[in-house]
């Protein structure tokens, strides 16, 4: 326990450090989960050790410490771990397209490494080599989505700026090009990257998803917008269970005690619950929209998961599965051998 209370002093002064506006009382009882007088035994140790920790000026009653920067450099040192995440995260955008925020987060990879003294770099770099090879990550080639990189770094300006941009997009089922008025939000990544913009069309009047690699070219405006503080783009993504914007339900699966406990290690969805059965069944619960994307998920688990709610997810969900079952051939063959190709979970997604 001693060493473990040494790590969480060196932790919070480096947060000290790190945060301008300040670590309070309150800050450190809930990021160490301790009591309030354990929380002020942490700060009096700091305050011990580092004396030239200042109090911060907020207006507000409550104090907030923090250590001048620069204090605590010596004291930090990176792990070859460490570093390997870094670059494995640089390598996954990459691969996702996204070279913008790679350039980035590459740039903040080589300002690290220029503070790591020589001796520990050559030290670390085969090991950080060695862990990346055993990542995997190059050797999984694919496709991707062609996105314009120019396109990318004007919506994310406008989206610092809080600016109207105009955007001229393709759209999905007409293909046609179309000029689309709007204030942009943020980003949605995944198989596929969403822009989530307010369209001002008129007709509209509410939040839209735009496929980012569907937009031609970006008009940024000098034209403010104010953001709308009952927005939440964390909120507006976990009312579907993918991306499509649907009403919420309530939904229910049943996993087979045979599916169980694979099932237990996904996170289906932020909101899920999760129920054991006694017989070793396994029932999730949880509330969203985007059923057909459900289905998509769904289609892994072939009969050994059983839809319980709504009654519109349990009718698509029956007739994809009796569908591709009658075109691999029918009869309980058909049934097997659509959970064997919908079945990724232990193979290649």
């Amino acid at each position: 326990m001693r060493y473990a209370r040494m790590q969480d002093l060196l932790r919070l002064a480096l947060d000290m450090q790190g945060n301008h506006s300040g670590i309070s009382l309150d800050d450190i009882g809930q990021e160490y989960d301790v009591g309030r007088r354990t929380a002020e035994r942490m700060r009096d140790a700091i305050l011990t050790v580092f004396p030239q920790t200042e109090e911060v000026e907020t207006g507000e009653r409550t104090k907030r410490w923090r250590i001048p920067a620069g204090t605590l450099n010596r004291f930090v040192g990176f792990s070859a771990e460490e570093l390997t995440e870094l670059e494995a995260a640089i390598m996954v955008m990459r691969q996702q397209n996204l070279d913008n925020q790679a350039d980035i987060l590459d740039g903040v990879s080589q300002k690290l490494r220029a503070l790591i003294p020589a001796s520990d770099a050559r030290r670390l770099e085969p090991d950080v080599e060695a862990l990346l090879e055993a990542e995997g990550l190059a050797m999984r080639p694919g496709p991707k989505q062609k996105i314009d990189t120019d396109v990318l770094a004007d919506l994310r300006d406008a989206i610092k700026k809080c600016v109207h941009v105009r955007i001229h997009y393709h759209a999905r089922t007409t293909d046609r090009l179309s000029s689309q008025y709007v204030c942009p939000y943020g980003f949605l990544y995944g198989n596929r990257h969403y822009l989530v913009a307010y369209s001002m069309n008129r007709a509209v009047r509410d939040y839209r998803l735009f496929v980012v690699s569907r937009i031609t070219r970006v008009e940024v405006t000098d034209r403010p917008f104010q953001r709308r503080r009952d927005f939440s783009l964390q909120g507006y993504a976990e009312r579907s269970f993918g991306v499509f914007q649907e009403e919420p339900v309530d939904v229910v699966w049943k996993f087979s005690p045979a599916a169980a406990d694979d099932a237990r290690t996904f996170l289906f969805h932020p909101t899920q619950t999760m129920e054991a059965c006694d017989d070793g069944a396994l029932i999730v619960r949880f509330r969203a929209g985007g059923l057909r994307e459900m289905c998509w998920e769904l289609f892994r688990w072939g009969d050994e998961v059983e839809v319980i709610a709504p009654d519109a997810l349990r009718q698509m969900y029956a007739s994809g599965l009796a569908e591709a079952a009658r075109a691999l051939g029918g009869g309980e063959d058909g049934v097997a051998a659509t959970r064997h190709a919908g079945d990724t979970r232990h193979g290649e997604e």
